[in-house]
C-alpha cells in the first residue's frame, strides 16, 4: 500500500528501517495464548526484549545507510516509546476536546527532545565506522536478521561471521611514498582531502550555506567518517567564508586535528584551538611524501590587507608526482612566487581563485605546466567562475581542465597520475541531465 502511494519510498532509509523493525517484531517475538495472564514484570521484560531485538536487527542497516550506529538507541527507545505512547499521543488526541492539552502535549515533546539531546551528547553515544561496500553491508543485514529470528541456535549463530566485514572494513590507503587527493563537491568553495599511507590533511572546508548549514556538516564530516579518516592537519588557506565555512563542524568532529592557517589571531575559529600560522618554508614529511608551504611570507602578516593575498599555498610531492593547492592567490602573488623561484612545477593544480580572471596568468601556468587542473566552483555561480579568458589560457596549453560542477567529487592518485575519477560521471544518477553529444 505504501509503495502504491509513494513508489519512491524504496529509496528512503526510513522505509527499510520501519518495515524491517515491524517484520522483526512479527518474526522474532513469541506469541502467547490470548487468555494467558501477563504480570507487569512480564510485560516490562517483553518490552525490553522487543526493543533489544529491533536494536540488534537494525544496527547493520544503520551502518549500511549512515556509516554509524547508536550505542544508546536501546535506552533512548525505552524512554521515548512509553513517553510518546502513554503521554504525548493521549494528550494530543484529548486536545481536540480541550485545547489547553495541546500545550501540555507540546511541553511533553520538548521535554523528551531535551532528554534525547542530552543522551546524544554523551561520550560514545554513537559508533562510526568506515562505509563498507554494498556486499558487506547486505551480509551484515542478513547476519543481524539471523541472530534475532526465532530459529535454532546453530542457525542463528551462523549470522555472527557475517557481521565483521561491515564493522571492520577499512578503505584502501595509498602505499608508502604515494598520496591521493579527493576534491569534494562543496559548491562555491575549496575543500581537498590529501591522504598518505597513514596520515590525512584537509585543505579548506568549503562554504557556509546558511546559519544552520555548512559544507562541513553536510559534506565533509560524513565524507571523512565514510572514508574512515582521522585528520592530522586542517589547513585553512585564508579567512573567506567559502574556504572556512565548514571549519567549525569539521573541528567539532575531528578535535585532534592540528590547525594551520593564515587567520588573524582574533578570528573566532582560533578561540580555544591550538593553531599555527602557515608561513613559506614550513616543511614536513608523511610516509615518504613531502609537504611544503610556499606562501605567504612571515612579513606578509600585518602588512597585507586583502585576505586572498594571504592564501596558504601548499605543495605536495611524492618525488615523481606533485600537486599544488593555491587557495585564492591572484596575479600579484603568482608573480611573487615566480620571482622567488618557488618550486611550482606540478602535475595536478587546484586552479587559483576558482578560475577568476585575476589569477592563472600565462607565466604562472607556464611555470606550473600541469597535466590536470581542477576548478572548484559552484554551478552557474554569481561570480562567473571560471572566466572565459582563463579557460582559454588552460586550453592553449592543452591542460586537462575539470570543474566540480561537471565532475562532482574528483579523485587523483600520484600512483595513477594519468587518470582522474569524476564521481558525477563514474556514478551518474539517471535523473542527471546528460548534455547532447556525451
Amino acid at each position: 500500500v505504501v509503495l502504491a502511494v509513494d513508489p519512491w519510498a524504496l529509496l528512503q532509509p526510513g522505509f527499510w528501517l520501519s518495515f524491517v523493525a515491524v517484520g522483526v517484531l512479527f518474526a522474532g517475538v513469541g506469541h502467547e495464548a490470548a487468555d494467558t495472564p501477563r504480570t507487569l514484570r512480564a510485560r516490562l521484560l517483553g518490552l525490553l526484549r522487543e526493543q533489544w531485538l529491533i536494536t540488534l536487527a537494525l544496527a547493520p542497516l544503520t551502518l549500511l545507510f549512515f556509516g554509524q550506529v547508536s550505542l544508546i538507541g536501546l535506552l533512548a527507545n525505552l524512554l521515548a516509546i512509553p513517553w510518546v505512547t502513554l503521554g504525548v499521543t493521549p494528550l494530543a488526541l484529548l486536545g481536540t476536546l480541550w485545547s489547553p492539552l495541546w500545550d501540555a502535549a507540546a511541553w511533553a515533546v520538548q521535554l523528551l527532545g531535551a532528554l534525547l539531546t542530552q543522551l546524544a551528547g554523551l561520550p560514545l553515544a554513537t559508533l562510526a565506522v568506515a562505509q563498507a561496500p554494498l556486499w558487506a553491508g547486505l551480509a551484515a543485514v542478513l547476519g543481524g536478521l539471523l541472530l534475532v529470528l526465532r530459529l535454532p541456535w546453530p542457525v542463528r549463530l551462523a549470522g555472527l561471521p557475517l557481521l565483521p566485514p561491515a564493522l571492520l572494513w577499512q578503505p584502501h590507503a595509498p602505499p608508502p611514498g604515494q598520496f591521493e587527493l579527493l576534491a569534494a563537491d562543496v559548491g562555491q568553495g575549496n575543500a581537498v582531502l590529501v591522504r598518505t599511507a597513514s596520515h590525512a590533511l584537509l585543505y579548506d572546508t568549503g562554504p557556509r550555506y546558511a546559519n544552520d548549514s555548512d559544507a562541513g556538516q553536510r559534506v565533509l564530516v560524513p565524507l571523512l567518517r565514510a572514508q574512515g579518516v582521522r585528520l592530522d592537519t586542517l589547513v585553512l588557506s585564508h579567512r573567506d567564508s567559502d574556504h572556512t565555512g565548514g571549519a567549525a563542524s569539521v573541528l567539532g568532529a575531528q578535535p585532534q586535528a592540528r590547525l594551520l592557517s593564515s587567520l588573524d589571531a582574533a578570528h573566532e575559529l582560533l578561540a580555544g584551538q591550538a593553531s599555527q600560522r602557515c608561513e613559506a618554508g614550513q616543511r614536513w614529511i608523511w610516509d615518504g611524501v613531502q609537504f611544503e608551504v610556499l606562501h605567504p611570507r612571515p612579513e606578509d602578516y600585518g602588512r597585507v590587507r586583502r585576505s586572498n593575498a594571504l592564501s596558504c599555498v601548499l605543495r605536495v610531492s611524492s618525488g615523481a608526482q606533485t600537486a599544488l593547492l593555491t587557495g585564492d592567490i591572484e596575479k600579484e602573488q603568482e608573480a611573487r612566487l615566480l620571482a622567488e623561484g618557488a618550486a611550482l612545477r606540478a602535475d595536478w593544480l587546484l586552479v587559483p581563485h576558482h578560475g577568476s580572471k585575476t589569477s592563472s596568468t600565462a607565466a604562472f601556468l607556464d611555470a606550473v605546466a600541469p597535466r590536470w587542473a581542477l576548478v572548484q566552483a559552484g554551478y552557474r555561480n554569481r561570480y562567473g567562475h571560471p572566466a572565459t579568458e582563463v579557460l582559454a589560457r588552460y586550453a592553449e596549453r592543452e591542460v586537462r581542465l575539470l570543474d566540480s560542477a561537471g565532475c562532482g567529487a574528483a579523485s587523483w592518485a600520484s600512483a595513477q597520475a594519468d587518470r582522474v575519477r569524476c564521481e558525477r560521471i563514474e556514478r551518474r544518477r539517471y535523473w542527471q541531465h546528460l548534455p547532447s553529444g556525451e
